[in-house]
């Protein structure tokens, strides 16, 4: 999960938006400046797919005229219409005044290039597993490689799916392999079921309502991806107004974060193939789950942003 700003006081006011003349705004490049002159003035919070205000207006804008957000550079000076502007302002100021992500008022996030329909049923996708998926599981003599040949996985479970984002992500990743996705939250299913429907991968992708392994049957599988919720209650009670738009029950891992990663951490052993393993992201807690699992040798893998958030254990190392 992306860091969140934690400078905000619950209860804030929303603040209000001086009104833009017409004419004022004429290209894409304006309405992003003045999304970011806003957004910086409300001190908004950034950490769901976008990093700081100037990509999360890029993204805002692109989306709500139907461009891809690496299209922004090819029409930055092109000018928009009147009906165009009118949204975009109506987006800025949902933004600043809802303190909503603005996944959620587009219903759109990327991750790995790919488009993810979202709302408010489900936390919006931000892991580090989509990116670790190319980097650490690609084969073909690849340094650092965890799974030697993707094509010959034949069975992935992803743990707490959510938007179903992990579930497809790995399916595209490991084409031979069939994917069991599990959430305990009917809502966020409807979501991933709408996201598989739109990446054509029913065939492949197979929804489980219930509590983490309960609904399985007594499967087995090569790779185990889950990103559980790991906000302990201190971090829970901290959480920037935009985090607090999201499902609490995405987020609460208990009173030090780890109860649903003890969990998965104690049946896994179970449900894995001899050579296969757990891929789990867990945030900042690091230090925590080394303190409360010293008998693991679990390898922290790093990303282009991030450093020791998401742990690999191989089967036989969790006996």
């Amino acid at each position: 999960m992306a860091k969140v700003s934690k400078k905000v006081t619950r209860g804030r006011a929303a603040p209000k938006l001086a009104k833009v003349g017409r004419g004022e705004l004429l290209t894409l490049i304006d309405y992003v400046r003045y999304a970011v002159s806003r957004f910086v003035e409300a001190k908004l919070a950034f950490a769901h797919g976008t990093t700081d205000p100037v990509a999360e207006a890029v993204f805002l804008v692109c989306e709500a005229l139907h461009l891809h957000p690496d299209q922004f550079e090819s029409f930055a000076h092109a000018r928009v219409t009147a009906v165009e502007g009118k949204t975009l302002l109506d987006l800025i100021h949902r933004r600043v005044t809802t303190r909503k992500p603005a996944a959620y008022l587009v219903n759109k996030i990327y991750m790995r290039g790919l488009p993810f329909y979202v709302d408010e049923r489900v936390i919006v996708p931000r892991s580090f597993i989509g990116e670790l998926l190319d980097s650490h599981f690609g084969g073909d003599g690849q340094p650092g490689s965890l799974i030697d040949d993707p094509a010959s996985v034949e069975r992935v479970l992803d743990l707490c799916t959510g938007s179903g984002c992990l579930a497809i992500l790995a399916a595209y990743h490991f084409p031979n392999a069939t994917v069991d996705a599990v959430d305990v939250s009917e809502g966020a299913l409807e979501v991933a079921a709408r996201n598989v429907g739109e990446h054509g991968l029913d065939e492949r992708i197979t929804l489980y309502r219930g509590d983490l392994f309960a609904p399985l049957d007594d499967n087995k599988y090569d790779l185990i991806v889950t990103n559980p919720p790991y906000v302990d209650a201190e971090g829970l009670a901290a959480l920037p107004p935009e985090c607090r738009a999201e499902p609490k029950l995405a987020f609460d891992g208990g009173a030090d974060g780890l109860d649903i990663v003890r969990r998965i951490l104690r049946d896994a052993p179970d449900r894995l193939t001899p050579d296969g393993g757990l891929i789990c992201e867990i945030g900042r807690g690091r230090e925590l789950v080394d303190e409360a699992f010293p008998e693991l040798p679990l390898l922290w893998l790093d990303t282009e942003e991030s450093e020791g958030e998401v742990f690999w254990i191989a089967a036989a190392d969790l006996g």
